[in-house]
């Protein structure tokens, strides 16, 4: 086989060259080059020039005037983005562990450990995230912000800096978060609009089953509608009996609510029986609501009790919800810290996981977008996509098909940034050990 493109960043690459004979799913193309195989990949030669893609075309048919590096039919994928993520709380869990692994376990941990949320320990988080999340090829996230409390203005203010330091390499979008409950203080409202309007955030809380849910989300699109805002929920995340997706969506058409909506977890609707079933995500798709699934950290808090084994397993129905052209997606969520213990922002091992939870296969169609082009679009960046003209942002594996690139970690993939090889190497976690004594211990 011949030899793949050298990965050491150190490794001279012309201005210009050519990716020859890669395999690309077809739903990641602005425009298909060439018939797809049956897992849904086209093979195609990918001309790169100044750190740009200069064209897709069939295997051999252009650039023979260019170096030619052979990919002997492996698997390339544009940079990947993240929809659904906290780095405000994230790389938490060595001094905030969950003590049972459970949603109210985790809640309690996360509001013990805010003492510890000086700006500096918010930003030395945030960065090791963000590197993470570089050396595993993502391109763009959108975090979600606690902003109900004191460490509110720190955590916006450490994203308004990484959004500058970062840019060019992670495109970062915020959501102000807050319980559904908090929406009918006026006050905290006025805090958490006054940060998101400042910072150009997204609105964004969590519902659960309680008596205030129905006034807190009038409230919501109240701020959303007079402000602007875009939408991006927690929705019945642990709640059998919650009902907060449909209320939403009978909320926005009846508002006639054009502004965006995402709607995150939705965990519930998949234990409801099929007629109530089919009502919601007829309204869903009605009113234009965006899903993003979060299968890592759902699987970890759902149905958690001990010495019993998990029946309910949190994901959300996908394939319920594509075949009515509702916008889906995938993200990582938390990483270590109370909600999740595990994860690295690597949305590889997201998609490869949400195939095996959610049967994403057989046939594959088009649910590689989950995790690029989908995302990308919601959160209206340049990106998830391959297209002539676009910044030469890919992943590169020894992986020559879906099968293969989902069977193993990948963990030798090549992230190219403008054509040019990064150093993957990723942060250490010691790097964070002088953070993680409680803040008593730390004096």
């Amino acid at each position: 086989m011949p030899p793949a493109l050298d990965p050491s960043p150190a490794a001279h690459l012309p201005a210009s060259y050519v990716l020859a004979n890669a395999r690309v799913p077809a739903c990641l193309l602005a425009e298909r080059s060439g018939p797809a195989d049956a897992e849904g990949l086209v093979a195609l030669d990918i001309a790169i020039t100044d750190g740009r893609i200069a064209a897709l075309t069939p295997p051999g048919a252009g650039g023979q005037d260019l170096p030619r590096l052979p990919l002997a039919g492996r698997l390339a994928l544009p940079g990947l983005v993240d929809i659904h993520t906290h780095l405000d709380k994230g790389f938490i869990w060595p001094r905030a562990p969950n003590p049972d692994g459970s949603f109210e376990g985790a809640v309690r941990a996360v509001l013990a450990d805010r003492v510890n949320w000086s700006e500096e320990d918010i930003a030395r988080r945030f960065d090791f995230a963000l590197r993470c999340a570089y050396a595993h090829g993502t391109v763009a996230i959108r975090t979600h912000l606690d902003s109900d409390g004191e460490p509110a203005e720190a955590a916006w203010r450490v994203f308004a800096d990484m959004r500058d330091r970062w840019a060019g390499r992670i495109d970062l979008q915020a959501v102000g978060l807050m319980p559904i409950e908090r929406m009918l203080d006026a006050a905290a409202v006025d805090r958490l609009i006054g940060l998101v309007r400042e910072h150009g955030g997204r609105l964004g809380t969590y519902t659960y089953v309680t008596p205030h849910l129905d006034a807190g989300l009038e409230r919501l699109f109240d701020a959303a509608e007079r402000f602007g805002l875009a939408l991006d929920l927690h929705i019945d995340e642990r709640d059998s009996e919650a009902r907060a997706l449909h209320d939403i969506a009978v909320l926005t058409l009846r508002r006639r609510f054009e502004g965006p909506i995402l709607a995150g977890h939705c965990c519930a609707l998949a234990l409801k029986d099929e007629a109530e079933i089919d009502r919601t995500l007829d309204l869903v798709a009605q009113a234009g609501i965006a899903v993003v699934a979060l299968p890592l950290c759902n699987l970890y808090l759902q149905d958690r009790s001990a010495a019993r084994t998990p029946r309910w397993r949190g994901i959300t129905l996908l394939h319920e919800m594509a075949a009515r052209g509702i916008e889906v997606m995938v993200a990582s969520d938390n990483t270590r810290d109370p909600f999740y213990a595990y994860g690295d922002l690597d949305l590889v091992e997201v998609w490869r996981e949400a195939n095996r939870i959610a049967h994403l296969d057989h046939p594959f169609g088009d649910w590689p977008a989950i995790i690029a082009r989908t995302p990308a679009r919601h959160m209206g960046v340049a990106a998830g996509t391959l297209a002539p003209g676009a910044r030469a942002d890919l992943l590169v594996f020894t992986a020559r098909s879906l099968n293969e690139v989902l069977t193993r970690p990948q963990a030798d993939r090549i992230v190219l940034r403008a054509g040019k090889a990064i150093d993957r190497a990723l942060p250490d976690y010691g790097e964070l050990d002088d953070r993680m004594a409680p803040k008593d211990a730390r004096g």
